[in-house]
Order: C-alpha cells, then structure tokens, then sequence
C-alpha cells in the first residue's frame, strides 16, 4: 500500500484528535469552504474535538467534488454552491476557508474579507505581486484575523528542527537545503493552466520557504530561480523541474529544488527533505531516516524524542475567541508569500530579485 510522509501524520494526528482535549467556544461559529483544493483537512479533521463549530456550506466549481464532500458524515446536510459569491451573500459565516484555484484566491480573500469574516486562505496569496499588495492592504485594514494553510511547521518533525535551532545545538545557521519531489499523477484542469496555477514555485515552493526560514531563524534576502518542464505534456503548463537559491541575512545560502518526476513505484506520493547545517552541527529530517542530528559534542543520532503535532486551526479559533496568540504571525505569512514571489519572478526574468 502507498502512503506518505502527510497520510501518515495525518493518521497519527487522527488518532490524537481522538484523544484530544475538547475545545469549547463562547458561541457557535459557523464555517464556510470556499473551494476544495489542497488543504482543506486541516479544518475538515479537527471537527470531531470542535462541538461549537459547524461546517455550512461549501463552494466548488466542480459538482462531482461537491457531491462527494456531503457523501460523507457530518457534513450530509452542508448546503452546496457552484458559485462563491452566491454562497457568500445568501449566508452567514464567522470563518471561511479559502482552498480554490491559485490565480482566484486573492479576489475570493477580498470577497471574504469584504463581508466582514474571519480567513484562513490556501497559499500563495497570489501569484502576481500586485494583486498580492492589494490584497494584503485588505487583510491589513479589515481588522479580520487572517492565517494561511502552511501546517508543515506543526508537524512534529519540523517543530524538532525548529527546537535544536532554539537550544543553539547547531550554533548559527549558515547552509539551508530543502527538496520537495512528488508524483505527477492525473491533475485538476486548473492546475494545468498557466493563468489559474501560477507555477510550481508559488503553489508548493511556499511551503519549504516558509519552513526554511521559520525553523532556522534566518531572514531571506535575494533570490535566483531557474525552472523547466520537460516530458509529461498531460501535466500542461506546470513546471517539473525548479531550483531556486536564496542568500540569508547573515551572508549564508539556502537551496530548494523540487520536482515532480517521482515515479510511481516509489511507494509514497511525495519526498520532503529539510537540513539545516549550522556553527556547530547539522539537523535534518527525511522520511526515510526520521529527525537526525550531530553536533560538535555529540555523534550522529537520532532524535527519537519529537514535540507533540500542533493544529493550524485550532490555534486559529484559540487566536480568535480566547486571545491566544496568532499560530502564525502576520510577518511570516507576508514574508512567506513576499520570498515566493521573488522566486518566481527570478525564475521568469531570469535574473537575481531582491527578496
């Protein structure tokens, strides 16, 4: 049987919702879902622990999606729409999750944001910077909290990167490498278009940038990309095959390079992999040989003892109604979304971009 590194979080996360401490809210908070691409788990599993909170209604341009999601308990009776802004005005919503189409999430944020709603968005934001600036001046002036789906810094994997860079076990972080590869596989129609995807480094480049300069505590300051696609024309416009590099805030590199050319006998749809190599040691994690590190007191190890899986929603609704703080600061959602752009853009102009 396949699986993956997330299938199997996503599994032991299950089994610790089951566990979980039930979290009340001063009232019921309705939520609507705006599209069905991606992450939309991470509001969907935590449910079974959320007894204030209801699933309402939900948007996707596909019927075979929408009729599928309400095949399923308990969300039997959540009312559907083939269009957002229909949903949007006939109903009344304390949260939307925002998981469409890349090139249509920032006008369906603003949409959001517009009738005065709470938001927690796919990423990227956007994939042209002027539609991002405009919409991060709405988030801004909304007075609306607002996050984004990168839960990979709340798996337990990464939070222990993050911990040896916090207890100064590798010293200062000079050398960053990442990997994403993944299965092609059969892909939605706007994912194969230019104009609705943005590109492979916007859509899942996101995520490593973020954990790269979240677990090690560096600022990102420029950025060169190159990117291609080659072979598998049934993929459409998506890029296979990127590299993008950026230089830190202390004079050190990062590197990322992603493709989609895992073949299927693999045995997991994806490959994550993240080092951070540092003045005094090296952590990494891969799925293959878990957390290891080696320091300059200590021999290579494993690090069998990792911090407990965190919940992006949860945290957003403790954020909400109990004034806990953010799960993500505003500053790295923006800062995540601002490196990603200029990744891009570096990898279409071909040229190094301020980031």
């Amino acid at each position: 049987m396949k699986s993956t590194r997330r299938a199997i979080i996503l599994g032991a996360a299950a089994a610790q919702a089951a566990t979980a401490q039930t979290l009340r809210l001063p009232k019921k908070v309705k939520v609507g879902v705006l599209g069905l691409v991606g992450h939309t788990a991470e509001v969907l599993r935590p449910l079974p622990n959320l007894p204030d909170v209801e699933v309402t209604a939900v948007y996707d341009p596909a019927a075979a999606l929408r009729a599928q999601f309400v095949k399923k308990a308990p969300f039997e009776k959540v009312r559907l729409y083939a269009d957002y802004r229909e949903m949007l005005a006939k109903e009344e919503f304390d949260i939307v999750a925002v998981c469409n189409s890349n090139g249509e999430r920032a006008e369906a944020v603003r949409a959001c944001l517009e009738r005065k709603v709470h938001v927690m968005a796919e990423k990227p934001l956007a994939i042209e910077r002027a539609d991002f600036d405009r919409t991060w001046k709405l988030i801004l002036a909304s007075g609306k909290k607002f996050t984004m789906l990168l839960p990979m810094r709340f798996d337990p994997e990464y939070l222990a990167l993050r911990r040896a860079v916090d207890n100064g076990d590798i010293g200062e972080v000079a050398q960053i490498s990442s990997q994403k590869s993944y299965q092609a596989g059969a892909r939605a129609e706007w994912m194969r278009n230019r104009k609705t995807y943005g590109g492979t480094i916007p859509w899942i480049g996101i995520h490593m940038v973020d954990l790269m300069r979240w677990s090690s505590g560096r600022e990102f300051v420029e950025a060169m990309s190159f990117q291609g696609h080659i072979g598998f024309p049934d993929i459409g416009d998506m890029e296979n095959t990127t590299a993008s590099v950026f230089r830190l805030d202390n004079g050190g590199v990062a590197t990322l390079h992603m493709d989609y050319l895992r073949p299927s006998p693999a045995g997991s749809h994806g490959d994550d992999r993240l080092r951070l190599a540092g003045t005094k040691g090296i952590v990494e994690y891969q799925a293959a040989t878990g957390v290891t590190m080696m320091t300059d007191k200590k021999a290579p190890h494993k690090v069998e003892s990792l911090p407990a899986q965190r919940h992006l929603f949860v945290e957003f609704l403790e954020a909400i109604y109990h004034g806990k703080p953010e799960p993500i600061a505003m500053k790295e959602i923006l800062r995540a979304n601002e490196i990603t752009l200029a990744a891009q853009e570096a990898a279409v102009q071909r040229r190094a971009v301020k980031a």
